[in-house]
C-alpha cells in the first residue's frame, strides 16, 4: 500500500523558525511551500525548492490568506473573485521560483484558517476546488479527508489526495479539536506514530471520543511548525516502513501517474 508524508514548510515568520525545514526534507515525500501570504519569503521558497529537488521531494503551494500578523489562522470573508485571486497569485509566485530551478509545482494545498473555514463551507470549498482546477487539471489537490474540499473537488473530477494529520485529534464530526482546546495537539512522536498507523491502516479517523469514521487516506501531514514536528517526522516514517508501507511523493503515486 502506498502512502505519502507532507509536511507545511518554508514558514519563516515571527511565529515560527525554518531551522528544521532540511532535516524535515530528508524525511517528508512533499513539501507545502508557503508562499509568502502567511509567512516565508523568496528565500524560503528558493531555499525548499532546492532542498526538495535534492531530495526528491514533490513541491505544492500552500497559500493562504494574506495574514501574517497571525499566521494566517484568522477567518476572514472574502468574495469569490478575491478567494480565485488569493489562489492563484500565489500558486504563480511559488511557480515562477519553481521555474528558476526546472521544478514544477505539482500540488496544492490550502492554509491555516482559508482550509478550516472551507472543510466546514461547501460554497468556499467549491470556489477553492474550481480555481485549482482552472490554473491545471493536472494538480494533486491535497485536501482533509472526509471534509467538504474533498467532497467539491470530487465535482470536477480532479486528481485528489486526502489526508490526515499526524499531531491533530478529531472531533466526532471529523473536524479537527480547535487549537482553542487544550487536546488539540499531540506532541508526544509514539503517541503521533500509533494515531497514525492505526487510521492508515484502517483507511479510518480516530476521533478523540474512540469513535472512527472511515475515510480515503493518501497523505499524512505533520505540521512544521510544532516543537515536535521533526522527532515526530522520524518516528511516522520509521513506523509507517516497518509495517510495509510504500512511502512516495504525491506525484509519484500510482493513482496519479
Amino acid at each position: 500500500m502506498e502512502i505519502n508524508i507532507n509536511c507545511d514548510l518554508g514558514e519563516k515568520s515571527k511565529f515560527h523558525s525554518t531551522e528544521n525545514d532540511p532535516d524535515l526534507l530528508n524525511i517528508v515525500n512533499s513539501a507545502n511551500i508557503a508562499c509568502g501570504y502567511h509567512a516565508g519569503d523568496e528565500d524560503t521558497m528558493n531555499q525548499v525548492i532546492n532542498i526538495s529537488k535534492n531530495n526528491g521531494v514533490s513541491i505544492g503551494a500552500h497559500p493562504s490568506f494574506n495574514d501574517p500578523d497571525n499566521f494566517g489562522r484568522k477567518r476572514m470573508n472574502l468574495n469569490k473573485k478575491e478567494i480565485r485571486k488569493l489562489i492563484i497569485d500565489q500558486y504563480e509566485i511559488l511557480q515562477r521560483i519553481a521555474f528558476q530551478h526546472n521544478e514544477n509545482v505539482t500540488h496544492i494545498k490550502p492554509h491555516g484558517a482559508l482550509n478550516n473555514m472551507a472543510c466546514e463551507d461547501i460554497e468556499l470549498a467549491t470556489t477553492l476546488a474550481e480555481v485549482v482546477n482552472e490554473i491545471n487539471k493536472d494538480l494533486i489537490y491535497l485536501v482533509p479527508t472526509g471534509s467538504k474540499m474533498e467532497l467539491a473537488a470530487k465535482k470536477f473530477n480532479m486528481k485528489i489526495a486526502c489526508e490526515i494529520f499526524a499531531d491533530r485529534n478529531y472531533e466526532d464530526d471529523g473536524n479537527l479539536v480547535s487549537r482553542s482546546k487544550p487536546n488539540a495537539l499531540i506532541t508526544d512522536p509514539e503517541e503521533a506514530k500509533k494515531h497514525v498507523l492505526k487510521m492508515v491502516t484502517n483507511q479510518a479517523l480516530n476521533c478523540h471520543s474512540g469513535k472512527q469514521i472511515p475515510c480515503k487516506i493518501d497523505s499524512v501531514c505533520i505540521h512544521g511548525d510544532n516543537e515536535s514536528s521533526l522527532a515526530t517526522a522520524k518516528s511516522i516514517k520509521q513506523n509507517l516502513i516497518e509495517n510495509e508501507l510504500v512511502l512516495k511523493p504525491l506525484n509519484m503515486m500510482k493513482k496519479f501517474c
